[in-house]
């Protein structure tokens, strides 16, 4: 039997045609978007990594920078201080000691004068103003003051005994 086609017939054999071509479109084009989609996702986890690394380098560069920049002004403003600190220090103990010093200097110092002025005390009591001068190569015995001797001559008030040259 032959048949013969009608417009229906024609008709739904395009629908299934292009009901059949659709479909292939769809997978295709799902096929494609899959794709894509992998590519895309391939694409923006490599620039991801790129950035993230470029970050990370990045960073380190800043932090290295910031440890230079902070560092060196940290080590000279330490060096100053600590330069300062010895050496004011330093010069403190170095004045404290010179003073020290001095004092025991002046201690001692008064101390003898103590001791001569004793001394001149007891000798003055012990040969009771009697002292011993020599005036142009000549010697003499001087005597206390008011003293009542015949003497050759008197200087400062006190009689004066003129030595033989034996």
């Amino acid at each position: 039997m032959e048949r013969t086609s009608t417009a229906n017939d024609l008709s739904d054999r395009l629908r299934r045609r292009l009901e059949s071509e659709r479909r292939e479109i769809e997978e295709l084009t799902a096929s494609e978007l899959k794709r894509l989609a992998e590519n895309s996702r391939r694409v923006a986890r490599n620039a991801l990594t790129t950035i993230e690394r470029d970050t990370e380098e990045a960073a380190g560069r800043v932090r290295e920078l910031l440890v230079k920049t902070w560092l060196r002004p940290l080590i000279v403003g330490l060096s100053l201080w600590l330069g300062f600190f010895g050496g004011s220090w330093a010069t403190m103990q170095w004045l404290s000691r010179s003073i020290q010093d001095r004092i025991e200097d002046i201690s001692l110092a008064e101390i003898e004068i103590e001791g001569g002025r004793e001394m001149i005390a007891e000798i003055e009591e012990t040969t009771w103003g009697v002292g011993l001068r020599e005036v142009n190569g000549v010697r003499y015995v001087t005597l206390p003051a008011r003293t009542p001797v015949l003497t050759a001559f008197m200087v400062d008030g006190r009689p004066y005994v003129e030595l033989s040259r034996r």
